[in-house]
């Protein structure tokens, strides 16, 4: 095995550890596709997780410097020791993805380093789209074998877009209790405000119906936006909607968070693997 072949080989044994859910939704990729959404996959599990390593905010910004110089180097050379900017790098040459949407995507994940809570809706929104809907972009370039920009389709950019947004609200709705715990809020102030709370309210663990609807509302517009996702997904060419096949699993983690017993600051929203596996499948959202 070469070298490359080996770090893409890495990459997916990353992201199996780091992100069950991306790793088996990319077990239903094309062959010719699947190692490069291992690089592109367990590039964002490495950043989106840099907050979690590190223990000041100094020293994630370090991270995300190192990954933007890998990124704006002339020479990959340099970077072939780090098995996930090698492959990532190796992804965005064959296919000619857009670097700076890779780049824009680690300026988003600045927010995550600092305990400042996202201000608004408007902040909320660019966040997801910078994140979320960014991989999924990526992610259909990469099934459509590095389709322009330019050919990029307006279904295809409503599909990303909105399913972005719900693949990242829901993200951030099971990852309440770790952000709380960590004094972090990523809950618009705005939408805070509107329901007579703020961040302090849930760093004080509050469990009043004020915080219930707060999150019930986040709860739906992940579904409203998962309907749009749907139904510009189904406007697409069958082979280009594989890019959204993990859209399959937002709806399962809903379902929990909607039970009676759920709370909010202790519930680890988690859904067996073999249901994951089977709505993957199916391919239902």
């Amino acid at each position: 095995m070469d070298r490359l072949a080996e770090h893409y080989t890495l990459c997916g044994a990353a992201l199996r550890e780091s992100d069950r859910d991306r790793w088996l939704a990319c077990l239903f990729a094309p062959d010719a596709a699947r190692p490069h959404l291992f690089a592109l996959y367990a590039f964002n599990a490495e950043t989106a997780r840099i907050r979690d390593h590190v223990s000041q905010p100094i020293l994630g910004e370090m991270r995300l410097q190192w990954w933007i110089d890998a990124l704006e180097a002339p020479d990959a050379n340099t970077f072939r020791a780090h098995p996930t900017a090698d492959a990532l790098l190796a992804t965005i040459a064959t296919l000619g993805l857009p670097r700076q949407e890779v780049l824009d995507l680690l300026e988003a994940r600045r927010f995550d380093l600092y305990e400042d809570p996202a201000p608004d809706m408007a902040f909320f929104d660019r966040y997801c789209d910078e994140t979320g809907a960014a991989l999924f972009t990526l992610a259909h370039r990469v099934i459509s074998g590095g389709r322009p920009a330019a050919d990029q389709t307006e279904a295809a950019t409503l599909a990303a877009r909105h399913g972005g947004r719900a693949y990242a609200i829901v993200g951030l709705l099971r990852s309440l209790p770790w952000h709380v715990a960590q004094r972090r809020c990523y809950l618009p102030g705005d939408l805070l405000t509107r329901h007579g709370l703020a961040a302090r309210d849930l760093f004080a663990r509050d469990r009043t119906p004020a915080v219930a609807a707060a999150l019930a509302e986040l709860r739906a517009l992940a579904r409203d936006n998962l309907t749009k996702a749907k139904q510009a997904v189904l406007s697409l060419p069958r082979p280009e909607r594989e890019a959204f096949r993990l859209l399959a699993l937002p709806p399962l983690y809903l379902r929990e968070m909607e039970r009676r017993d759920y709370d909010p600051y202790e519930t680890q929203v988690d859904v067996a693997l073999w249901r994951r596996h089977w709505a993957l499948w199916r391919k239902g959202f």
